[in-house]
């Protein structure tokens, strides 16, 4: 197969026109929506109910940022680690706003996953909450970083706030550039960082330009209406959390309600029909749970439930379809293109693949050898990173080739521009010469149990180059009903799993996705019934 180059099909004069929005720093955009909407319009709805407007916002990270800054100087990484809530997004704007870096912790990858990230993004000082350490229970995984860094506490600092830090808020909130420090929307603007399920997490480097072309991408996709209402219980050290769910509602005027974690079905479906919400973010794995967990009707507000991070399964649609009488619009993206890539259009979606490209993108496919008719996915556009912060070379950016992103994931793209993921590269298995997709065993395992979770990985095999393992939560799942429904379906055999293994639950990383590192060692220990 040729290399293939593909331009966005949504055209180059939308974003063109739009990208002049782009030439500002986060915090100056936040300003700018603040006067456009005016500073007493409520925005944020916490996850205690607590309703908080642009000024109590714009306001409070004036204040916190003028306290943050001391013992920090320009351009210095400040690790926020804090659940979904107005606590992180204030911290963010308040670091930003002094010309600091905020750099999202992932608090549920441990200390390990965290120390190599402090390290590696060169983080003195990381800024949490003594309540949400105490709920999370975190207490051990504090005391062991606090060896690495300084650790702050949003409610010492709020009760140590001095005469200058409250002066800066009260003249900033109406000269917000004679207190604040500007950022170039060229520099960067957070670092993020990869699961590190392949290995140590890189640190993800975004720019201003970045993250706010990626906001105008989306809203040239997807129509959004100023009575829109969006529910975010996606985690913001992720960036579909972080740039969708929570900068992209501040900048365009639309409410959020936040909730501190995705692992309460009953409770955010409570919350999204108490509130309206009309945009859900979530995952397949935590959108199953919350239709499962909902009665006839009480997703009926919703007019978009919007799902990225991991494919959409057909199980999941139907269950929203036969329950609520509501699509899911599946898109795709990756930390490394702030992270909106493509999306399916409500009026032109296509279920089974993830929509076509953002505008202002163009997307490369290079062959693969053992499998046809796709293709490496390689992207570019005005939403891809500055590059990535690797372990081995703390606090310096490694900018893509050519301003390229490899996405590693295996892709086809139809003629009219429709995005199939067929898995990432190292999610396919060697069998006898050919490429078998781990996400197509998985698939069949949802088919035949759509009630169970299941996952695949693969090990080396003296015979075959590798073998295929199922993990699944069914109890009684038998290899004997993957081999006639694949049969009847025209799978190839090659992608029935040699061993079948029963597990409790399987594992899966804050942002929803299966945790493939513990799966291989569940594998691994887990002896095959």
């Amino acid at each position: 197969m040729p290399v293939a180059t593909l331009a966005a099909a949504s055209g180059e004069d939308i974003i063109a026109f739009d990208m002049v929005r782009t030439k500002k720093s986060l915090f100056q955009a936040l300003g700018d929506a603040r006067a456009a909407y005016g500073g007493k319009r409520p925005i944020v709805v916490d996850g205690d109910e607590r309703v908080l407007t642009y000024d109590d916002i714009f306001r409070a990270a004036l204040a916190l940022g003028h306290a943050l800054k001391k013992g920090t100087k320009a351009r210095d990484a400040v690790g926020i680690m804090l659940p979904t809530s107005a606590a992180a997004v204030i911290s963010f704007f308040a670091v930003s706003a002094f010309n600091r870096i905020p750099a999202m912790l992932n608090f549920t990858s441990g200390s390990a996953g965290i120390i190599s990230a402090l390290s590696t993004a060169k983080i003195k000082r990381v800024v949490t909450a003594r309540r949400f350490i105490e709920l999370a229970k975190l207490d051990s995984l504090v005391a062991e970083l606090s060896n690495a860094v300084e650790i702050v506490y949003l409610e010492d600092v709020r009760e140590k706030l001095g005469l200058m830090d409250k002066l800066t808020a009260g003249v900033g909130q109406y000269l917000p550039g004679l207190v604040s420090s500007s950022s170039a929307p060229e520099e960067m603007a957070v670092v993020l960082f990869t699961s590190g399920t392949e290995g140590q997490p890189k640190g993800v480097a975004l720019s201003h330009a970045n993250i706010l072309a990626n906001v105008e991408q989306v809203r040239a996709h997807i129509a959004l209406y100023p009575n829109d209402v969006m529910f975010n219980p996606l985690p913001t050290f992720h960036c579909f959390g972080l740039t969708v769910g929570a900068i992209m509602p501040l900048l365009l005027g639309l409410k959020s309600i936040y909730h501190p974690t995705p692992l309460q079905p009953h409770e955010i479906v409570r919350r999204i029909k108490a509130h309206g919400a009309t945009i859900l973010l979530s995952t397949d794995t935590f959108m199953s749970q919350y239709a499962r967990a909902g009665d006839q009707g009480d997703l009926n507000s919703l007019r978009i439930a919007v799902c990225g991070a991991e494919r959409v399964r057909d199980e999941t649609r139907q269950l929203l379809r036969r329950k609520y009488a509501m699509e899911i619009l599946e898109g795709y993206g990756v930390t490394e293109t702030s992270p909106v890539a493509a999306a399916n259009q409500p009026g032109a979606m296509r279920p089974g693949t993830v929509g076509r490209l953002m505008a202002g993108m163009e997307a490369r496919l290079e062959p693969v050898e053992g499998i046809p008719h796709a293709g490496r996915l390689f992207l570019k556009g005005p939403n891809i990173m500055m590059g990535y912060i690797k372990p081995d070379q703390p606090g310096v950016i490694q900018p893509p080739e050519g301003g390229w992103h490899d996405t590693g994931d295996v892709v086809a793209i139809d003629d009219e521009g429709f995005i199939s993921i067929k898995g990432r590269l190292k999610r396919f298995a060697k069998l006898g010469g050919e490429a078998v997709s781990l996400a197509v065993v998985e698939n069949c395992a949802s088919a035949v149990w759509p009630d169970f979770a299941h996952a695949a990985v693969a090990f080396p095999d003296g015979r075959k180059g590798e073998q295929i393992v199922l993990i699944t939560t069914n109890p009684d799942a038998q290899r004997i009903e993957l081999v006639g429904w694949a049969q009847n379906h025209g799978v190839s055999e090659l992608a029935i799993p040699r061993r079948i293994v029963h597990v409790k639950d399987i594992p899966v990383l804050g942002t929803g996705k299966t945790d493939y590192v513990k799966v291989e060692k569940m594998a691994l220990v887990t002896p095959a019934k």
